[in-house]
Formats: C-alpha cells, sequence, structure tokens
C-alpha cells in the first residue's frame, strides 16, 4: 500500500508539474508575442512620425536615410513601406521600398486592420507585423495637405520582422525551472513519506491485511507503531477493541448456531462463513417444519424426509424402519434402496437392532464388524435412531459404496439429523392418530377388530366384491357355554379363553381375511375371495379343531377345553344383501348351537340347514 500512494503522489505532482510548464509556456507565449506587437506598433508610430516630419520639411529624398536607421534597431530584422491606391495615383508609381510584398500586405491595405504571422523554427522565431496608416483626425491638416484623402482612408502601411527568439529561450527556460522544481517536489515527497508517513502508511497497509482476514474469520490485532502520533494510536486501540468484540461475539454466535443444527464438530477457522452456512441451514430446515406441519399422513412426511436426501444430500440407498416395542415387530415404511442391510431377524426381533439400544450412532468399521445383522458385507453402513414416542423408534439405515462416501456422510450427519428431529413431532403426532384411530377399530381384550371396523369396512367391501366378483365367507362363531366358565372360574378366566381363542382364530386364517369380535363370546369371520362354500367349510372345521385342542389354563394347575359352534353364509351366494348375509350366518350359528354344539352349519334357508 505504501509503494501504491507513494507512486499516486508521484504521478499527481508529475501531472501537475507538466501541466504547470504548458500554461505558464503558453501565458508566455502569449505575453511575449503581444511584447513584440506592441515594439511593432511603437517602430510604426515612430516611422509614421519621421515620414510626416520629412514630408513637411521638404526632405523626403532623405527619408531612405530614416528608414534604414529605424532597420537597424535591435531585433529588427526587416521594415518596409507600402503605399496606398490613393497615394499611388496621387504621387505615381512607388519605388521599390515601398512596393506590397505579399497578400498579407495587401490584405492590411483593402481591411484597414493589422495583421500578424508567427514562424518558428528550430533555430529562430520571427514575428511579422503589418500595420495601415489612417487618415486621422491627428493628422488630418498634414494628410489633406499633401494627399488627396478623406477621414479614414488608407494612406499605407508598414511591414515589421522582428526576431523573438529571446523570448523563446526564455520560456524554455521557464520550462525547464518548472521541470527541476517538480522533481525537486517529488524526491521531497518520498522523502517525506519515507521518513515521516511511513509508520502511517504501514499502518494503513497493516489494517487492510487484517480487514482481509475479517472476511475470512481471522480476528487480529493491530499492534501500533512506536512513530505514530498519539491520535493514531488511539485510533488503533479502538480498532483492536472493535475486532475484540466482534471475534467474541460471532464466535458465540457460532458455537449457539452449531448447537441448534446439532453440529458437534464446531470448527473456528471462518465463523463468519459458518454462521452464514448454519443460518441457511436453519433457514431451510424452518422451511421444512413448516411444511411438514401441513402433511397429511406420515407416508407424506416420510417421502418429503426421503426428498431432503436426496436432493440435498445426495443419498440414493437408505431404509426407514419403525420400531415398535410395544407388539415388538419391525416394518419398513419407507426405502430408496434395493438392497436393505438388515437381516430378518431384526424385522422379527426389533430389540437386537444395535442402534435401538445405543444413543450413540452405529457405522462400519474396517478393522471388526460393529454390527452382526448387517447382510451386505461389501458395502458400509450408517445409522441412526430418533424417537418417535415412549415405545417407537426410526431407524434410518444408510448404506454405502465406499469408505469415502461413508466419510461425506458423516460430515453432513449433525444436519440430517436436525431435519429428522424436526420431523419427529410430527411423526409422532401421526402416530397418536393411528394409535387413536385404532383403538376406535380393535377390541380392547383381544386386540381384533371391532364392530365398528366391521361396519364401516363393510361400506368398503361390498362394493368391491360386487364389482370384481369375489366370494366372502361370512363365519359367525360363538364359545359354547362360555357362561359357565365365568361362572364357575371367574372372568379372569373367561378373559383368557377369549384371549386364545382369538389367538387361535389370527394364526388360521389369512391376512387378507377380516376377524372381528361382535360381542361378548361371539366372533365373525369374513373370508375375503373365498374360492367357494367347501373352502369356507374347511377352514371354519379346521378352526372348530384347534379350538376343541387347545387346553386353558385354570386355577392350580387344572386344564380347560372349550369347543365353539359355526354358522357360515356366503356373499354374494345367499344374497347381494350382506346385512341380509350376516343374518343367515347367525341363523346358522343357532342352528348348530341348537343342534348339539361344535359343529359347523351351512346356512340354506330356514327350512334346509346343512350341518358339517
Amino acid at each position: 500500500m505504501k509503494q501504491k500512494i507513494i507512486s499516486k503522489l508521484i504521478l499527481v505532482m508529475v501531472i501537475v508539474g507538466i501541466l504547470l510548464a504548458i500554461v505558464e509556456s503558453y501565458n508566455f507565449r502569449t505575453y511575449g508575442i503581444k511584447t513584440a506587437i506592441n515594439k511593432a506598433t511603437s517602430i510604426s508610430e515612430a516611422v509614421q512620425s519621421g515620414l510626416t516630419a520629412h514630408m513637411i520639411n521638404g526632405n523626403m529624398e532623405n527619408r531612405d536615410v530614416f528608414i534604414n536607421s529605424i532597420s537597424n534597431m535591435k531585433n529588427v530584422e526587416d521594415l518596409w513601406i507600402i503605399r496606398g491606391a490613393n497615394v499611388n495615383k496621387q504621387y505615381g508609381d512607388p519605388k521599390t521600398l515601398e512596393i506590397s510584398r505579399d497578400d498579407i500586405d495587401q490584405e492590411v491595405l483593402k481591411s484597414s486592420k493589422m495583421k500578424y504571422l508567427l514562424q518558428e523554427g528550430i533555430s529562430k522565431t520571427t514575428l511579422r507585423v503589418t500595420i495601415p496608416y489612417k487618415a486621422t483626425k491627428t493628422n488630418t491638416i498634414n494628410c489633406i495637405n499633401c494627399h488627396n484623402v478623406q477621414y479614414g482612408d488608407t494612406l499605407g502601411a508598414i511591414s515589421i520582422v522582428l526576431d523573438i527568439s529571446d523570448i523563446r529561450d526564455s520560456g524554455l527556460k521557464l520550462i525547464l525551472s518548472i521541470l527541476v522544481s517538480t522533481t525537486i517536489a517529488i524526491l521531497l515527497v518520498v522523502f517525506v513519506a519515507n521518513k515521516i508517513l511511513k509508520p502511517h502508511l504501514e499502518t494503513l497497509e497493516e489494517l487492510s491485511k487484517k480487514i482481509k482476514n475479517i472476511s475470512n474469520g481471522i480476528f487480529t490485532n493491530i499492534i501500533p507503531n512506536k512513530n505514530l502520533s498519539i491520535e493514531a494510536k488511539h485510533l488503533i486501540s479502538q480498532y483492536n477493541q472493535l475486532i475484540n468484540g466482534l471475534s467474541t461475539t460471532f464466535t458465540d454466535i457460532d458455537k449457539k448456531l452449531n448447537i441448534f443444527v446439532g453440529n458437534k464438530n464446531y470448527n473456528t477457522n471462518n465463523p463468519l462463513l459458518n454462521s452464514q452456512k448454519i443460518i441457511g441451514n436453519l433457514a431451510d430446515i424452518y422451511q421444512f417444519k413448516k411444511e411438514i406441519e401441513i402433511d397429511e399422513t406420515k407416508d407424506d412426511i416420510y417421502n418429503r424426509l426421503a426428498q431432503i436426501l436426496i436432493n440435498r444430500f445426495k443419498l440414493n440407498n437408505f431404509t426407514f424402519m419403525e420400531l415398535s416395542f410395544n407388539d415388538n415387530k419391525s416394518v419398513v415404511v419407507y426405502s430408496q434402496s434395493d438392497k436393505c442391510g438388515c437381516s430378518e431377524s431384526i424385522m422379527e426381533h426389533p430389540e437386537y437392532c444395535r442402534v435401538s439400544k445405543n444413543t450413540n450412532d452405529v457405522s462400519s468399521v474396517q478393522s471388526h464388524k460393529v454390527c452382526k445383522y448387517f447382510n451386505n458385507q461389501n458395502d458400509f453402513y450408517y445409522c441412526i435412531s430418533i424417537d418417535i414416542g415412549d415405545q417407537a423408534q426410526l431407524v434410518v439405515n444408510f448404506i454405502l459404496d465406499s469408505n469415502e462416501s461413508l466419510n461425506l456422510l458423516k460430515q453432513d450427519i449433525s444436519l440430517i439429523k436436525s431435519y429428522f428431529l424436526e420431523a419427529a413431532p410430527s411423526l409422532i403426532v401421526n402416530l397418536l392418530l393411528e394409535e387413536l384411530k385404532t383403538s376406535a377399530f380393535k377390541d380392547g381384550l383381544t386386540s381384533l377388530y371391532n364392530r365398528k371396523f366391521l361396519d364401516e369396512h363393510i361400506t368398503k367391501l361390498v362394493p368391491q366384491a360386487l364389482r370384481e366378483k369375489i366370494n366372502i365367507g361370512v363365519l359367525m362363531l360363538d364359545m359354547d357355554h362360555f357362561k359357565a366358565v365365568n361362572d364357575e372360574y371367574g372372568h379372569d378366566v373367561g378373559d383368557i379363553a377369549l384371549k386364545e381363542l382369538g389367538k387361535i382364530l389370527i394364526d388360521n386364517v389369512r391376512d387378507s381375511d377380516i376377524v372381528v369380535r361382535y360381542g361378548g363370546e361371539e366372533f365373525i369371520i369374513l373370508l375375503v375371495g373365498v374360492d367357494g362354500q367347501n373352502a369356507a367349510i374347511e377352514v371354519a372345521n379346521k378352526i372348530r379343531n384347534q379350538v376343541s385342542k387347545n387346553e386353558i389354563n385354570v386355577y392350580a394347575g387344572n386344564k380347560l377345553r372349550k369347543t365353539i359352534s359355526v354358522g357360515l353364509s356366503m356373499f354374494p351366494q345367499d344374497s347381494n344383501n350382506f346385512d341380509l348375509v350376516m343374518k343367515n350366518a347367525d341363523i346358522a350359528l343357532y342352528e348348530a348351537k341348537d343342534s348339539g354344539r361344535d359343529k359347523v352349519v351351512r346356512y340354506k334357508d330356514k327350512v334346509d340347514i346343512e350341518l358339517f
């Protein structure tokens, strides 16, 4: 910076010196021309007076001697007189001395105005001036007495050539002196800058460097030069105080912002850029949070999280898995990969998942196998878990093809977690809504669907069955002599009997079938898509046999066995009205009970009931 400032000062002074030299040269030249013209005018007036005197005294024959004497004056290079037209007319042709030599002479005679011509050469400069003679009031008597002229007529002119080289030389000397003065001034500036301004210039240069460092997040003080003035030292002290304050403030802001995004790898190299980046991330997370708040379902939130991972973090292989410890099950809710890293053991036993038991993340380590339930040995993995309720977790499993990709993921994992943590409350709300909805449609004792679910589900199932021509076998069953169990063993044992009955029903039907606790000891099974009544009867008998073989533990090591009665009606064979089909199944159930229990009855009509 010091060199730049000195260079600029020198350049400014050189320009000022050159401009000053040009202006002074122009002024001096103008002054020299004006002085030479004034001198020529004086000579002209002297010649005019001399010629008038010769004319009055009648010795015009001696005028050449007079003119030659004037021509020999200093700096007069040449001098000649030109007669006007009126004088020539009166006295005849002029002598050689009085004839016009060029167009300038002729132009002056015609215009009666003075003209001059400057001729500049390398070694010599001359000024030619041609001045007209007019008949004026001061010489009216003499002119009119001797010449036939009117007032204002041009009698003639005089041309004088003056050598003004001395004026040019003086101008050159002036320019030289200006250049010398400028050079001396430049040297003085350099000297002053080095001696007096040097500490200040060095401080400015140091300040410039510090300001550049601030833009890179480096806050450092300036050590004042001992040669600085008190005011400059005070200014530097204020700068140092400001820098210390900014450094503390930005570092503190950066640390707190990192806490918001969960970044444990705090980087102090550039708190300004770190803060800018984190604020940008916080803005993105806030926008994400506002978007998921209006998402209607849990799947919408999972899809949005997946888009963040794909578009923002360029991840293509990952799986979202819900772990529920209440019912001890794992469910894959989103997968962006054909290869799920977790083995089937995790799906059946979520308590085996390592990351669900640990507050720390689980990732691949080349030296040993961290997770024994990860199948793809040629890939790398990174697992995180997010609590989405008291008894549920969301496990995110990232699968990566190289150790470099794993390291890149580790750099972004804190920010990735921030998105999932922001999504967790919305996921919890959706899970609670699902549980609430499930509890409204589930029987509290057996966890089977209840009558309310059946009523709502039928409105969708029946039109689909009619449209796709699907058979539905309706099994209505009842535990035989269930009241006796409650009376003899108590309601606790009765509840156990109903729970085990519900489990047998679930275990002996397909996932597409619907098992409902209709009320008390009465159950309904909808065999959706069953081939026909024979297949439905086969399922009913299979359930009946399993129930009759099942032993229920009662007090004091006693065992209890119970039987069921089953009524069957087919939709739409028996009727297109599903309510009527259910009523028919109920009629068949009562027929099974009335005819001895522990049997399956197929409804035909009120007259003809088939027993199986």
